[in-house]
């Protein structure tokens, strides 16, 4: 029996990178999944975002891996498209106790770029996880059995050594410290529902986000950023890699978890202890 078995996870942001790791990690231990992802790309977003066919592949790895999974395209800047894949999730497997607000983006990080590039950032990474949480939290509460909301954040939302004020990345910056507070009010606010919100804190990942053409352009454009000490982490690995972020979620969703609540969870290579 899987360490996860009888819960569904509302996942978005899924359909490649962290959120399909997360799928696939928490089917591996008997979740059932709801995936969601925007399939299209955001113009201020330098670098391909994941499409429908990704989303396909994800469903295709979750099969694999013995799970069940419910998949829907909907941008979490979209409360509609959000509350459709909700209602999906619960008519097939009839709950949601689980909610993994992951969707994420890296806007525009050349000098020079329009001023989109700050409020793309702000409502995906921010206020996205705000609708994601608002969307699934009523169900929960009113189901009565407890849950766990797991944000994605980053070490860039404990810290800000290494990023500048270039509009993507400040908003990155303002939206990853944004969701501590989210989640601590929301931890203090749902304790009585027995319902446990944390946030997790990756160093740089192996994913689409990073690895790709255009930012090894911007590392190369500003060395004394991503080229710095203080972008690098003390343990010896450039990137971790996604399931390394599953692993730690498997935990914080898992009843072995069932008292930590209010928590700000590093992954990340020791980059935050220095």
């Amino acid at each position: 029996m899987g360490r996860l078995e009888g819960k569904v996870a509302f996942i978005t942001g899924a359909a490649r990178g962290q959120g399909r790791a997360h799928a696939v990690r928490l089917a591996e231990e008997g979740a059932a999944i709801v995936a969601v992802d925007i399939c299209e790309q955001i113009p201020t977003v330098f670098y391909p975002m994941a499409t429908k066919e990704d989303l396909d592949e994800t469903v295709a790895l979750v099969e694999a891996a013995g799970g069940r999974i419910v998949a829907r395209v909907a941008d979490v800047r979209d409360r509609a498209a959000l509350e459709a894949a909700h209602e999906a999730g619960v008519r097939e497997f009839g709950h949601v106790d689980t909610v993994l607000p992951n969707a994420g983006i890296m806007p525009v990080i050349n000098e020079g770029e329009q001023r989109q590039a700050w409020f793309d950032g702000i409502d995906t990474l921010l206020t996205g996880v705000w609708q994601t949480v608002e969307v699934c939290l009523p169900s929960m509460i009113e189901r009565d059995r407890g849950g766990s909301i797991l944000i994605t954040s980053s070490a860039a939302g404990l810290s800000s050594i290494g990023l500048n004020t270039l509009p993507g990345q400040a908003a990155y910056s303002a939206a990853k410290h944004g969701v501590v507070g989210l989640m601590r009010l929301y931890a203090s606010q749902l304790a009585k529902h027995s319902i446990r919100v944390n946030t997790v804190h990756p160093t740089g990942v192996d994913t689409p986000m990073v690895a790709n053409a255009a930012y090894g352009e911007f590392v190369e454009r500003f060395p004394e950023i991503a080229g710095s000490p203080n972008y690098q982490n003390p343990m010896p690995v450039p990137l971790i890699e996604p399931v390394d972020v599953s692993n730690a979620l498997v935990y914080l969703a898992s009843d072995e978890a069932r008292y930590v609540t209010g928590v700000t969870f590093p992954v990340d290579a020791g980059y935050l202890n220095r």
